[in-house]
């Protein structure tokens, strides 16, 4: 069975969308830790990260880097942290979260978010691609 970002890939569940390519997409989390909290994604369904291709890998670290420094300048925060964990969902994939203390990377707190603040801060990002 597809996993949810494979459907959300598909165009099945939509997405606040930050940027795509022929290979990978990158959208909002949206249960996010901070606000601008960001996925990347390679859109072949390959559950661990280690397991992609070379190619791939290297593809989904230089995507998300670009989508990263985006962020930044669209997103005030501290700087911006990197994590895979995986464990949710079974397909690769990036957690870009803008960070203003420790607690952000934590996963334990969460920020409640309207769908027009989704779709500001998204807008906001994308312009800075």
């Amino acid at each position: 069975m597809a996993s949810i970002f494979t459907k959300i890939v598909n165009g099945e569940i939509p997405c606040y969308k930050i940027a795509e390519t022929d290979d990978f997409l990158a959208f909002l989390d949206v249960n996010p830790n901070s606000v601008g909290h960001t996925l990347c994604i390679p859109k072949k369904e390959v559950d661990k990260i280690f397991d992609l291709d070379e190619m791939t890998y290297n593809g989904l670290m230089s995507f998300s880097r670009d989508v990263a420094k985006a962020l930044k300048k669209a997103v005030p925060c501290k700087r911006i942290g990197l994590t895979v964990i995986g464990l949710e969902v079974p397909h690769a994939h990036v957690h870009l979260i803008p960070l203003h203390s420790m607690d952000d990377a934590r996963f334990l707190q969460k920020v409640k978010m309207t769908p027009e603040q989704f779709e500001d801060i998204a807008a906001s990002i994308r312009k800075e691609l």
